[in-house]
């Protein structure tokens, strides 16, 4: 039986879960692909430590060069992460005629043109299922099984931490701060969890994706990112009231020759699906014109879930080395002739639906001066509630908008902050609804 040679570049967490699959499953994967795929060599910093796996002697080394300069292996699976040598040696392996497989989100966003560019020269694949979703065949189902579909959009939980941050806050009335202590006690969320907390590895997965819809070369840097860290139980709860959930939402939308991308904290209805995703789950829905909307759902971090999906695109791509068939399907699902730079619409110039809420001092005039500043801007609401004394001297007031325009709420925002009757600064979370009162 042919072998299919692997080198292995960071044999961590998950880097550990694709060696297992590739030892304990050698056999199943063998009589499903018809070649043994053979780990060759692995490179890490850490050569000594027990792994749980009984691996081939003389396997591991610490030169990551010994692995991508091999002339025997065939496939690089990069399992570094960053942007920094990541970027260096998957360029280098790729100039040394290897293809690849990696799970690394941020370098795919941020250095995927280059990447890109250098294997269509050399003629060689990139695989990067696993850097989207996890375990969820998502950027497989752009590239592949929606192929046929012009995609108009995109909306997604594509970060574990936040969500069971959230999902904590909501079903449990956790503060922020012990949530996320929870998440990294049960290792949901790293010692420093500002990538996921902040958004950006949200932002970074759904820049991955739009590309692999409309065809756009891969655009991380005008993506507008907002994190979690202002939502308060009290927001969650009056969303709760008014029929919507909080979640951090990950949105794409192609609009006239143009594409809206953002990332942020959305209030969405209950009878929203992603509404019903809870704890570290995530969940992709997919808005076709030939398909309409489905949902794609699972864990989307994980060693094992992560592995699951870095060993398919490695089977995927051993059976183009079979078949002799290297560059099926496009790199970023389009021909590369085909890809072109689509503007982002910075968020200034969105229009959605708002859910604003005030504290105020206790004073006659206090709705009538924040109402004629929206008037101003002309932003008109939908529901205006006061929630009574948060403490002495203060209310609360909580409001919903019809669609308006982001500059002027901003603009708005500003003006009203500066009143002398408000007692903190104001929060907005931007609404995703269907059918919205309009």
């Amino acid at each position: 039986m042919k072998k299919i040679n692997i080198g292995l570049l960071g044999c961590g967490t998950v880097g550990t879960g694709v060696a297992k699959i590739l030892i304990e499953n050698k056999e199943l994967i063998s009589s499903r692909v018809g070649a043994d795929l053979v780990l060759k060599k692995i490179a890490d910093i850490d050569t000594e430590r027990d792994r749980g796996i009984k691996f081939d002697k003389g396997v591991f080394t610490t030169d990551p060069f010994k692995v991508i300069e091999d002339p025997d292996i065939d496939i690089i699976i990069e399992m570094i992460g960053g942007c920094g040598i990541a970027n260096d040696l998957i360029l280098k392996a790729i100039d040394n005629n290897k293809h690849i497989v990696t799970a690394n989100k941020a370098l795919i966003a941020e250095k995927g043109n280059k990447i890109f560019s250098a294997a269509n020269k050399k003629g060689v694949d990139v695989a990067f299922e696993a850097s989207v979703g996890g375990c969820i065949p998502v950027i497989k189902s752009l590239r592949e099984s929606l192929v046929g579909n012009r995609i108009k959009s995109i909306s997604g939980i594509l970060n574990g931490t936040c969500n069971y941050i959230l999902s904590k806050i909501t079903n449990e009335g956790s503060t922020f701060n012990k949530a996320l202590e929870k998440a990294q006690a049960n290792g949901f969320a790293e010692a420093d969890p500002t990538l996921d907390i902040e958004g950006i590895d949200a932002a970074h997965k759904i820049a991955i994706l739009s590309s692999l819809a409309y065809g756009m070369e891969l655009n991380f840097k005008d993506v507008y990112v907002e994190g979690i860290t202002k939502i308060t139980p009290a927001d969650i709860e009056y969303a709760k009231q008014f029929g919507y959930k909080i979640k951090l939402l990950a949105i794409s939308k192609e609009e006239n020759g143009s594409v809206d991308i953002r990332v942020h904290p959305t209030m969405i209805p209950f009878n929203n699906l992603l509404s019903n995703v809870n704890g570290s789950l995530n969940a992709v829905t997919i808005c076709g014109d030939a398909v309409g909307e489905i949902l794609l759902y699972g864990h989307g971090a994980g060693m094992m879930p992560t592995a699951s999906s870095v060993v398919g695109d490695t089977v995927d791509i051993a059976r183009n080395i079979l078949s002799g068939s290297s560059r099926r399907i496009p790199l970023l699902s389009y021909c590369t002739d085909k890809i072109k730079k689509i503007p982002i619409i910075p968020i200034d110039e969105i229009s959605t639906n708002y859910y604003f809420r005030f504290l105020t001092k206790d004073r006659a005039g206090v709705l009538a001066k924040i109402s004629g500043i929206l008037g101003k801007f002309g932003i008109s609401l939908t529901s205006v509630t006061q929630k009574g004394r948060k403490s002495r001297g203060s209310i609360t007031i909580v409001m919903l908008t019809h669609k308006a325009k982001e500059s002027d709420i901003k603009k708005a925002m500003s003006e009203i902050s500066a009143l002398d009757i408000i007692s903190s600064e104001p929060v907005v979370i931007r609404l995703e609804d269907k059918n919205p009162e309009d």
